[in-house]
This record gives C-alpha cells, structure tokens and sequence, in this order.
C-alpha cells in the first residue's frame, strides 16, 4: 500500500473467502482505517497475528506477474518503497475502490436448448441467445440488446444474472486510410534491417540520427512489422507536447487507433487506455514516462524517443528513469528496445561504444538538405537592445526579408529575471526560496519559478520608494522587441506561460506551420522534436547560461540543446544558419561544437569525466535531507555520512553535506549528500545502509529524506 513501508504487510483471508491473485486490489484494515493494497505474493505468517482482508476488490488480477517483478526490481533499485512504486504505476482511477465489475448475463442450459431449437419469439431474443452461445462465456448485458430482451431472457430460465470484469476493448483501426510508405534511404533501410534481424529476441539499439534524417520513419517501418505479427508496441515520449504529433501521423500511416498514456488525460480515458494495452487489445501504446510501467502482455518492441531529454527521469516522489527501466523491462520481456536522438546522452553513448548496445547511424537528413552552419557571435563590447547585438538583428532582417522563418531560443521564461532598485540595491526576492522573483509583464506578477509564490508588482522599491528597473530578460521581453522591431511577420512564444491553455499549443504550431508567424520566440520547447521546416535562421540569445552551468553535466547539456535546437534550421530546401551569442567564444566546449562532430565533443567529455570520477565513469546517488531549520537536514546528513564512511572504505566516496545549489526552496533549507562508487553494487550496499539506519530511527523534527540513484540534476 503507498506510505514509506519498505517492508510488506501480512493478512489472512476468512474462511470461504475468495483467494486474490498477485497483482489484484483489496481493502485491508490498516490502524484505526481501512485502506485499498496490491496483493504481492502469498506468504507464510510463522506465528505472528494477523488481520482479515476485509474484501477483494478485482477478480483478475490488475498487473501481471512480469509487471510486478518490475516493479519489485524497480523499487529495490531506486530505493523507494514497494507500495509507493505499485500504485504509483497504476491509473488514478485505479488507486482506490473503483469496481471494475459489470452486471452480466450467463447461458443456463435450457437458454442453450432454446437457441439451438430456435424458441425464441422475437428475433433480438434469438440474437441475444446466439451472441451467449457464441462466446460460451458471460456478455456485458448492455451488449445484448435492450433491457426488455435481457429481462426477458431471465424470466424464461434461459439466462441467468451475474457478474464479470468490464471488458478492455480497443479499436483495432483508426478509421482513416493508411497513407503509403515513403522510400527509405539506404542509411534508414540499413537501421531497419539489423533491428528486424534481431527482433526475435532482446537487444538495446542506440538509432543516432541527426535532427530531420528520418528517425521516426524507422520507428515506423519497424511497427509496422511487429503489429503485422499481432504483437504490441510500446512508444515513450519525453513530453505530453509531443504526443499530438506522434498520434496524427502514426494512425495516419499504419490506419490504428493508438491507446495514448500521460498526466494530461482525464482520468476515465486514461483508465480505458491502460486496461485496454493491459489487456492486450490496443496494440500500439505512445506515452510519456508513466507509461513505463503499463502491462504488455504481447510485447513485441520498445521505442525510447529523445533518450537523452531529462524529462524522462522523474524528480519527484518515486525517482525513476523511464529510459532505464524500459531496458530492464526490454530484457525481461526479450524483446528489442530502440533508443532515438540526434543528441545521445553520454550514458547511452558510453553503453554503444563499449558494445552492450548497437549503435546505428544516421547522418544525412533525409530530405536531403544540408545541414546548417553554426557560427559563434562574440558580444563583447556590442551594444545590446534586449539581449540581441546588431550582427544578429541584422541577421534576423535579412532571413524574413528572404521570406524565411527565424527562431530565437532563450531558456528563461518571463519578461525579465527580476525588479531591481538601483539607489539602494533592492532585488525582489522569494520569501521562501533563495532565488529571484521574475516579472511576468502580461499576467502583472512576480512569481518563482521553484516554489510558485507569486505577488504583485510594486509601483516603486519597497525600501527607499525609488523608481525600480527590471535586470535580465525573458521571453516575454523578447517577444516584445521583435515585435516592435520587425512589426507585420507575425510572432509566436513558445514557453509554458505562453501554452498553458488547452489547445494552444496545437494553434501556435499551426500558425507556425501556415507561415502566419514568421518569428518563433521560445526556451526549452523549442528543442522537443518539432518540425518547423521553413525556419531558416536560429539564434541562441544567452549561450553563457548554459556554458557555465553549475551541474557538472552542464556542457554535455549545452551541447544537445545547440544542436537540437540547429537541427530546426534548413530543414527542407532551404539552407539553414545558426548564431550562437556568447562573451567567451573560445570556451572550448563551443570550440569543439563548431569545429567537431558530437560524438567527437561527447568522448572529450567522457575523458574529463574519468579524470573527475563522475558519471558515467561512477555510479552515483544523491541523499537528499530539507527541514524547516537548516540545522536539523544537516546534522541528519552528517550522521549518515559518517556511518558510510566508517563503514565503506575506499570503494565508496562520500562528498558533503553540503548545501543543494538552490539552498532554501518553500520555505525549507535543502542539504544533500553525493555518493560516488566504481561498483554498482558498492553503492547499493551503502544505500541499503542508509534505508536501513534511518528506518531504525525514525527522525523527526519535520525533516524529510529521500535517494536519488543515477541523479541527473544535482540542484
């Protein structure tokens, strides 16, 4: 059951009681409550007293016996407790009672010898009769007509009222003709070949294709195989955003109706969607995250797309990484997994240069056009005019004088980072964060983005009452320049603020596509595999923010960021350019991006990474503590470290406790331990040490605790 019980809970069943399955949902006493579990195993309780199940909710069970060994790995893997980890995979709908029970009608004996005699009067009683023979099963009575023949089935004897689990139906079709197949290029038929070549049995490949080389044409050549053999697909996406896309053009090509898992569903359709994969009627699944974990009782393939976006680890609650468990549920299941991106992480780079993974390539876009070029602009000494220097903005007229689109990438949302006086030195600040509130101009608020305070705008400083001035910029502020500057081309934001509302986003990209908007402003959005295809020029306003990260992953960040958001540029007959703002245009990261190829850039990486002793070279994990005084998170995190250490020897560093990079965030002080290890199972051990120290003793005082294994944010 979901609580912090790493542990199970034993109960016996009364007599004549039903026997649950693994996997199936009961309501047990639980303290002076009675809470809904998830049946694990059955076990032997060697004396100790227990308490009845007070009723079992599912006849069949909800997940299956390779689902739960999953899950069971998953939670002894990330450290968290097996119920959080069962509930967490299963629907919303599905955590509490929800009776998934319909009202039935069953075939007596005699209804039998009505049907096959022919008794029956009127032609929907003969019809109903022949639907219970057919299946020889219990029907759903709604699907055997109206409740007049129903009821009058069971006055004759010929049917009897009972029960059944509602059935998991899925359409088989989408409804619409299957557009044809392009032909591949020999780079993609190549992929698609050594993938087919080993489809019958497990295997991790790594697709690497530069952005607009045709990747999801082999994902979809490959489905096509697998739902040809009756089998399921499963395709993982890092954002709901991208989802859309993925639906319209797979049922467009392969004419089925894809079952669709993310947050963003409401909760009956999300209940529908994963009983009907669970039950193995839908046979192509796209989610995000949460779907890692969905039962796929004919699985056939795995698709990972952007691997590498952090979006698919969660960094909340139960901190997995749905990139990482699909191999492992892709081994299980031995089936193939493909693992899609322009931009690999380091991790799955490190898995296909030392063999355990295959490594396909793509490197010619397969429209054919060539590739943009990135150039690096020096703004040192520039007079600047809201971030942008005159080699830029002159840029920017040319490309729409051209009648290209441009697309400007800045990863700050807001019209500015903060309100600053300049008598005094005031900045507006969170009260319960250590960080700046940033000014959001259109909605006339100040707002954090780490804890979600928001406030009004002052009319003057708070302390000396002086006129304020805003310091830094977003997108907001950009958004606002260009459209001043560049005015009749036509403008779009994209960031969360701009596309919070239903449908927006699907309207934004469809001004983009129509060409109503000929300037994009954007952050991070703007690199999640959108087709723009008339873009021409993209210009990275703030390199620096990103070259100078404080996460030691911040390079190999800056790096796919570039290039995803350069692949947007010349992606059709067009030639594409990219400028790339900076002060340090000799930082060598940036060196290395213009004068080598990725791969080139990610094994220099690699090598420093060794040199450090961090990830991937090290497995790690990070102990995280945060309590209303800073003095309770810290000593709790020193008396860890100090029992890892007295007990780990050389084979385990232990660096902190120190202070997270956001040190205060909702009012709580944040400390966290980073613990290195050469050996994977070294740091399990440790991490097992910890589990089982705190557990002993409880600590109070409101401090809250957690492990983050393979961490990808050190914030």
């Amino acid at each position: 059951m979901p609580g912090p019980f790493f542990g199970g809970f034993t109960y016996h069943l009364d007599a004549g009681q039903a026997s649950p399955s693994p996997g199936a949902r009961v309501r047990v006493p639980f303290g002076k409550s009675e809470r809904v579990a998830v049946v694990i195993e059955p076990a032997e309780p060697e004396g100790q007293e227990t308490r009845p199940i007070t009723a079992v909710l599912d006849r069949e069970p909800l997940l299956d016996a390779k689902t739960l060994a999953c899950l069971r790995w998953a939670a002894a893997y990330y450290h968290h407790p097996l119920g959080e980890v069962v509930f967490a995979a299963l629907p919303k709908a599905l955590r509490g009672e929800r009776d998934l029970q319909v009202e039935a009608l069953a075939l007596t004996r005699a209804g039998r010898q009505a049907y096959e005699e022919g008794a029956a009067r009127g032609e929907r009683q003969q019809e109903a009769l022949a639907a219970l023979a057919d299946v020889g099963t219990p029907r759903p009575a709604t699907s055997l007509g109206p409740a007049a023949v129903r009821r009058r089935l069971v006055e004759r004897g010929w049917a009897e009222v009972t029960s059944m689990t509602a059935p998991a139906d899925w359409p088989a079709a989408a409804g619409a003709s299957a557009t044809a197949a392009p032909v591949l290029n020999a780079e993609q038929q190549a992929a698609v070949d050594a993938v087919t070549a080993g489809m019958a049995r497990f295997g991790a490949w790594l697709l690497q294709g530069v952005t607009g080389s045709g990747k999801t044409e082999v994902y979809l050549a490959l489905i096509e195989r697998v739902l040809a053999r009756g089998e399921q697909v499963l395709v993982v996406v890092p954002e709901i955003s991208l989802t859309p896309q993925l639906i319209d053009r797979f049922a467009r090509r392969l004419d089925v109706g894809p079952a669709v898992l993310h947050s963003g569903l409401a909760d009956g359709e999300r209940l529908s969607a994963w009983r009907a994969v669970a039950a193995g009627s839908a046979q192509l699944v796209i989610g995000t995250r949460s779907a890692a974990f969905v039962p796929l009782p004919r699985a056939g393939l795995v698709v990972v797309d952007e691997e590498h976006d952090a979006a698919l680890k969660q960094q909340e609650g139960f901190l997995y990484h749905a990139r990482d468990v699909l191999v492992w549920r892709a081994r299980q299941l031995d089936v193939p997994i493909l693992l899609g991106s322009a931009t690999p992480s380091l991790e799955t780079l490190r898995h296909a240069w030392e063999g355990r993974y295959h490594h396909l390539h793509l490197t010619e876009r397969a429209t054919g056009a060539r590739m943009p070029a990135i150039n690096s602009l020096d703004i040192r000494g520039q007079p600047m005019e809201a971030g942008l220097s005159p080699a830029l903005m002159r840029a920017i007229e040319r490309h729409l004088l051209a009648g290209g689109q441009v697309m400007l990438y800045l990863n700050r949302r807001g019209y500015a980072s903060s309100l600053v006086c300049h008598a005094c030195g005031w900045v507006a600040g969170c009260p319960h964060c250590d960080a700046f509130l940033t000014w959001h101009r259109e909605a006339r608020r100040l707002r954090c983005h780490h804890c979600g305070f928001e406030q009004g705008v002052p009319a003057d400083c708070p302390s000396c009452q002086a006129p304020l001035s805003v310091r830094g910029m977003g997108t907001e502020q950009l958004e606002d320049v260009l459209a001043a500057r560049f005015p009749g081309f036509g403008i779009v934001r994209l960031d969360r603020d701009a596309t919070a509302g239903k449908g927006v986003m699907a309207e934004s990209l469809a001004r983009i596509a129509r060409g109503d908007a000929r300037l994009v402003v954007g952050t991070q959005m703007l690199v999640k595999g959108h087709d723009f295809p008339d873009v021409t020029l993209v210009g990275v306003v703030n390199a620096d923010q990103a070259l100078f990260a404080a996460d030691f992953r911040g390079p190999e960040r800056f790096a796919q960021s570039l290039l995803q958001v350069a692949g947007r540029a010349g992606r059709a007959e067009r030639p594409g350019e990219v400028l790339v703002q900076t002060h340090d245009p000799e930082h060598p990261v940036l060196r290395r991006l213009l004068s080598e190829d990725y791969e080139a850039v990610m094994a220099a990486e690699l090598a420093e990474r060794e040199q450090a002793e961090l990830p991937p070279t090290r497995f790690a994990a990070l102990v995280r503590a945060d309590a209303r005084e800073a003095g309770v998170a810290r000593a709790f995190l020193a008396r860890v470290a100090e029992e890892l250490r007295a007990g780990a020897g050389e084979e385990l560093a232990v660096w902190g406790p120190v202070s997270a990079p956001l040190a205060r965030r909702a009012g709580r002080y944040r400390f966290q331990l980073l613990l290195l290890a050469r050996v994977r199972s070294t740091l399990h051990q440790a991490l097992w040490q910890v589990d089982e120290s705190v557990g002993s003793r409880r600590p109070g005082q409101g401090l809250r605790w957690s492990i983050d294994v393979d961490p990808i944010d050190l914030a």
